[in-house]
């Protein structure tokens, strides 16, 4: 029988009403009913019809996928917004709906379970410092959500400084003198490399970079044999031929690039040249500049743009683009520019003016249109108050989320938690098989409770599948951005 497509289009309110809370004992047993799915039914519209509450289509999400684990006559419930007429659901009982929100629906854990230690990685300094906090508030939230399926972790933070040095040296204190057993970060590729190489794999802590996308990292000489470098973002082989075409379709046949002399800027500038000059284009100069902020680049704008580019490409970070760009327009080199996830910034807008910026597009690793994104969406502003703004966010997000569940699954399987027991169970929990759980609190309260069950979970993360491969990698959408009307809008995902 054909699918059927259900919008639900609600309030946050709605998307994140009946929140659990943390888990306590299992409410006695109380018999629900079975319904068969009807044209023109939806979930809240069946909480509303049952319940007297739209927004309690989150206990029947729950308990029927619960009941739908040991029963295949019933439907598994991946995405709320997809329903299937004639599928049969499990509609729970009232005095399961108010276990529910009493935060009492689920079970116990039948072991001892300890929290776990988390260092998270940010750049409150330096060149990206303008993401260092909301990475921070996206990894923050995480918290919250595995605390109401009833799971504690414990971030302790590091600046990076967005520089190796400092940011090898805070990450050894969090190993050393913390005891965190994953380490999540850090948004440089030139930052994340050193790391993992001086700490994390020696001292066998699983790292997940939410950020960094240097090609370099899928085949890191020091993690051949270990797999302790993991990440929830794309590599840039893939955000290279993206952006290619991008600019090849605009018909732009000459263009220059301004790079970070770094592991990030090396590698999507190669990854860039080489598509687009597989289809025709010219890249007239390719400029590197220092990883440190300077006070002018003068020297490199008139290398990148004596030979006539058409636009210079800017790959780098907020601290460098918006010293540079402002510079090129004031100094006549050039006013026309494209961008990537380096640039992808409110800060650069502010400094070089938004109508200076009119209707230049860049791209940026991107993230699925799913009931992930949209729960996560709706809780940063119900914390935060906003939109999440910048790139990365979500893909913080689940790396947190896959390194707590992680965490538990060893530990209901009766493992020491410890780095690599967190390492071996990364790959089984945010991939298949297992059944499908999106974020959230009560995606992330129902993963915890089919974990303390035996079940195995595969987590849909808020950027897409968090399928990691033998190397660590994921695959995810490429956004296609542009600055318009003073705010950056998306453009739609490759």
């Amino acid at each position: 029988m054909g699918r059927r497509v259900f919008s639900i289009f609600m309030l946050v309110t709605l998307i994140l009403g009946l929140l659990p809370v943390a888990a306590a004992a299992a409410p006695a047993a109380a018999e629900g009913k079975v319904y068969t799915i009807q044209k023109d039914d939806w979930l809240s519209k069946l909480a509303d019809k049952e319940y007297g509450d739209g927004s309690a289509f989150w206990a029947i999400y729950y308990f029927n996928n619960l009941e739908a684990v040991g029963d295949s006559t019933l439907a598994y419930i991946e995405d709320p917004d997809l329903i299937e007429v004639g599928d049969s659901l499990y509609l729970p009982a009232a005095e399961e709906v108010e276990a529910y929100i009493a935060g009492e629906a689920g079970s116990e854990a039948a072991v001892e379970v300890v929290p776990l230690k988390i260092g998270a990685m940010h750049a409150f300094s330096g060149a990206l410092a303008e993401f260092g906090v909301p990475e921070q508030n996206a990894g923050l939230l995480v918290q919250g959500h595995v605390k109401a399926g009833g799971y504690e972790i414990e971030l302790v933070v590091g600046d990076t400084e967005t520089s190796a040095i400092p940011a090898v040296e805070n990450a050894r204190l969090l190993v050393d003198v913390e005891g965190v057993q994953v380490i999540i970060g850090a948004a440089a590729s030139g930052v994340t490399i050193p790391i993992a190489e001086s700490v994390a794999i020696p001292s066998q802590i699983p790292q997940i970079s939410y950020a960094s996308t240097t090609p370099l990292i899928t085949y890191l000489p020091a993690d051949e044999g270990q797999d302790f470098l993991f990440r929830t973002c794309p590599s840039d082989a893939l955000q290279g031929p993206v952006l290619a075409n991008l600019l090849y379709d605009e018909g732009l046949r000459r263009v220059s690039v301004m790079y970070i002399n770094s592991p990030y800027g090396q590698g999507l500038k190669d990854e860039f040249k080489k598509a687009y000059e597989a289809l025709g284009g010219t890249v007239v100069a390719a400029v590197p500049h220092d990883e440190e902020p300077a006070a002018s680049y003068t020297a490199e704008l008139r290398q990148a743009t004596e030979g006539d580019p058409e636009v210079l490409i800017a790959i780098s970070y907020p601290g460098h683009a918006t010293v540079y760009l402002k510079e090129a327009i004031e100094g006549d080199f050039i006013s026309d520019f494209r961008f990537v996830d380096g640039t992808k910034s409110q800060d650069i807008m502010a400094a070089v003016g938004a109508d200076a910026l009119e209707g230049m597009c860049g791209t940026a690793p991107g993230a699925e249109a799913t009931w992930s994104l949209k729960m996560y969406e709706a809780a940063y502003e119900a914390e935060y108050g906003e939109i999440p703004p910048l790139p990365f966010m979500a893909n913080t997000y689940d790396a947190v989320v896959v390194a707590s569940l992680a965490a538990y699954e060893a530990q209901m399987a009766g493992e020491e938690l410890t780095g690599v027991a967190v390492r071996d169970h990364l790959r089984s929990v945010a991939g298949p098989p297992g059944w499908k759980v999106i974020a959230g609190p009560h995606g992330i309260s129902l993963a915890l409770e089919l974990l303390r069950r035996g079940e195995h979970v595969d987590y849909f993360g808020t950027a897409g599948e968090v399928d990691f491969n033998e190397y660590g990698d994921v695959v995810t959408p490429v956004e296609v951005w542009c600055f318009e009307g003073g705010e950056i809008v998306s453009k739609g995902q490759e």
